[in-house]
C-alpha cells in the first residue's frame, strides 16, 4: 500500500487514508514551529480530532534531514531527492524490510527476535548535538 495522502512538503496538513472501511485521519507536520501551531489547532478545536499524529522535525522528513547531503535551505533539492527516492523504491521488487530473507535470516541465526535485548543493543542508536563543519 503507498500512502500518497501522506507524501508533500507543506508545513502543516492533513490526510484521509481509507483502510477496509475506516476512513483514518492523520495530521501531519514538517519543522517544530509547524508542529506547535497543528498542536495548538488540536488545543483550540480548530480541528477534527486525527487518529494519528507524524511529526518531523526536519523540513520535507527525513529526506530533508542532518543526515542527508546538506541542500542549503533550497527545498527543490529536497523534494528533487524525495521523488528519485520514491521513483527508486516503487522499481523495487522487494518493499518490505521485514519480509527481506537477509533480514529474517540475520534474525534467526544472530540477532533473536525483534525488539530483543540483543538486536536493541546493536541496532538501535542514541543521539547528540554535532556542530557544523
Amino acid at each position: 500500500m503507498d500512502f500518497l495522502a501522506l507524501r508533500g512538503f507543506d508545513g502543516c496538513r492533513e490526510a484521509r487514508v481509507k483502510v477496509g472501511d475506516l476512513e483514518l485521519r492523520i495530521g501531519i507536520a514538517h519543522g517544530l514551529g509547524n508542529a506547535r501551531h497543528l498542536l495548538e489547532s488540536i488545543r483550540k478545536g480548530e480541528v477534527e480530532p486525527f487518529h494519528a499524529i507524524e511529526i518531523m522535525a526536519c523540513p520535507g522528513g527525513c529526506v530533508g534531514g542532518g543526515g542527508q547531503p546538506y541542500h542549503h535551505g533550497n527545498m527543490n533539492i529536497v523534494r528533487k531527492r524525495a521523488e528519485a527516492i520514491y521513483r527508486e523504491d516503487a522499481a523495487k521488487p522487494l518493499r518490505k524490510s521485514h519480509e527481506n530473507p537477509e533480514i529474517v535470516r540475520l534474525y534467526e541465526e544472530f540477532l533473536g527476535k525483534p525488539l530483543g535485548e540483543k538486536s536493541h543493543h546493536l541496532l538501535h542508536t542514541h543521539y547528540f548535538k554535532r556542530h557544523k563543519v
